[in-house]
């Protein structure tokens, strides 16, 4: 066996107690039973540490020497360099964390991801507070000993987007907010669409069954993939093979649940389309969570809201609700799913509004890591930056600041990533659409096998095997800017509320 077979085995254990563990947290959220909080969080602390100590070991480091002199005469983008190379990047951060760091963040992890489900359910910040300044101390830590030269923030970011700094991101940010205010006050002036069908009572198996139906247009693989009951939604995968997501229901917001399997579906393609030779190593999986987070928005948003797509299914959604959809025509529903008005809730936003919820966790998260701003004052800051973004303020914090899963488990870094993923969308589809401009009309015929197989050519295929800088401008030609997104927005929503001549 040569040395690159051998890091390739080492690897597989690696993944195997990743992927155990992996399924222990899909079933925490979805299965197991509400006092099983503590048991939990031991098994996955116990797998959680196997594999940071059999990664970040001296046998790793070894086997990775060894490979690297196998692949010296090798072209710089096939499998085994690009394998060679992204794992002695992990490795190198991998090491600088030890092992029982590892281990007890993710014990607390779930034990703090358990009381913020309950504290959110009883509106009762003051039970989750201890946990989540817990939480924000490990991420301090985390970043510490990764270490930084500019921003504590910049080595959480580079967890979640490689390469990634803080001060990028708030250039990013900067320009979005200058042209997406204007625009929201813009549609705010006009008359607003008709949604009062939105509010009907719509059975939740009825509303699981459409959005399926669906997605496995899109490609998603049933056989390979399954849909369950989460409090927040979230797609998991235990390798390309089983790949699963989850929804949330209510009866009187069909598009929630409809638009949010769109979502986590769009995540999921992406995982099964990885390939195949990647299987069982650190590249069988998406590039970075921008790049993730493209796909989700893409089959969401550009796709998913799309009026062509609703024209071809309205037969099928009228047959399932006949009673609630029997008097709306696609365009109405089109416009109603479209609809612009700021609102509370980061997961049921609307395209135009949804990048400054972003914005505002990305100033708290900063805020919070370099210790401008305590945990026992964030309800407060919340608020404060409701008021500032949308001139709305919830009334608990069950609808404020306990609203995410993502702090509660120590996710600092996660958020800018949806409002990039946004961006890269938008460059990925101006790309595929002028590689094969039949894919617009493809849609009205409910087909999407020719955007799904350019997305699996010139993007799912090659999982990690490039860091997102590079992979951009393999996939767009292009880094990642905030020009293409503009435009899509301003000239969806402008066409859609009838604003002429929109300068």
């Amino acid at each position: 066996m040569n040395a690159l077979e051998q890091l390739k085995n080492h690897l597989a254990e690696i993944d195997d107690l990743k992927n155990a563990a992996g399924v222990l947290g899909w079933d925490q959220q979805t299965y197991m039973p509400s006092g099983g909080g503590e048991a939990r969080s031991h098994a996955i602390g116990t797998l959680s540490r196997l594999s940071h100590e059999k990664f970040a070991s001296d046998e790793t480091a070894r086997l990775l020497d060894e490979a690297e002199k196998t692949i010296q005469n090798l072209a710089n983008d096939s499998d085994e360099a690009c394998l060679v190379r992204m794992t002695r990047r992990d490795y190198e951060k991998s090491r600088k964390l030890p092992d029982e760091f590892v281990a007890a963040w993710s014990r607390d992890a779930i034990l703090s991801n358990e009381v913020w489900r309950h504290a959110r359910g009883a509106n009762d910040f003051a039970a989750f507070q201890p946990h989540l300044e817990k939480m924000l101390d490990y991420a301090r830590r985390q970043a510490d000993y990764y270490g930084f030269e500019k921003h504590p923030y910049d080595a959480l970011l580079d967890d979640y987007e490689p390469e990634l700094k803080t001060e990028e991101v708030r250039v990013i940010f900067a320009e979005l907010r200058a042209k997406q205010v204007p625009l929201v006050q813009k549609l705010a002036a006009q008359e607003a669409p008709r949604d009062d069908f939105l509010n009907r009572d719509y059975a939740p198996e009825k509303q699981g069954a459409i959005g399926m139906r669906i997605v496995e247009k899109f490609g998603y693989d049933t056989q390979r993939g399954r849909l369950d009951i989460a409090p927040h939604p979230f797609c998991t995968n235990f390798g390309r093979n089983d790949v699963r997501i989850t929804t949330r229901y209510r009866n009187d917001q069909p598009a929630q649940a409809i638009f949010g399997i769109f979502h986590e579906a769009g995540h999921a393609l992406y995982e099964q389309n990885t390939a195949p030779s990647l299987s069982r190593t650190p590249l069988a999986s998406g590039a970075s969570m921008v790049f993730h987070e493209s796909q989700s928005r893409l089959w969401e948003n550009v796709v998913g809201r799309s009026l062509a797509l609703w024209q071809h299914f309205w037969p099928q959604m009228q047959e399932a609700f006949p009673e609630n959809l029997g008097d709306v025509s696609p365009e109405e529903w089109h416009r109603a799913i479209n609809r612009v008005s700021p609102s509370l809730i980061r997961v049921e936003a609307d395209e135009v509004t949804y990048n400054l919820h972003i914005m505002l966790r990305f100033e708290l998260e900063v805020a919070l890591v370099a210790r401008e701003l305590e945990v026992k004052d964030l309800p407060e800051a919340w608020r404060a930056k409701m008021q500032e973004f949308f001139d709305v303020v919830p009334s608990d914090d069950k609808d404020g600041v306990m609203q995410d899963t993502h702090w509660s488990s120590g996710s600092f870094g996660y958020f800018p990533t949806y409002a990039l993923g946004n961006l890269m969308a938008s460059q990925i589809w101006d790309k595929a659409t002028g590689a094969h401009p039949e894919i617009e009309d493809d849609i009205a015929q409910g087909e999407f096998g020719t955007l799904k197989n350019w997305l699996t050519e010139n993007l799912y295929q090659h999982g990690r095997k490039f860091l997102p800088p590079e992979l951009a401008l393999r996939v767009t030609g292009q880094p990642l800017q905030a020009a293409p997104y503009l435009r899509y927005l301003s000239g969806k929503y402008e066409n859609l509320y009838g604003i002429q001549n929109a300068k």
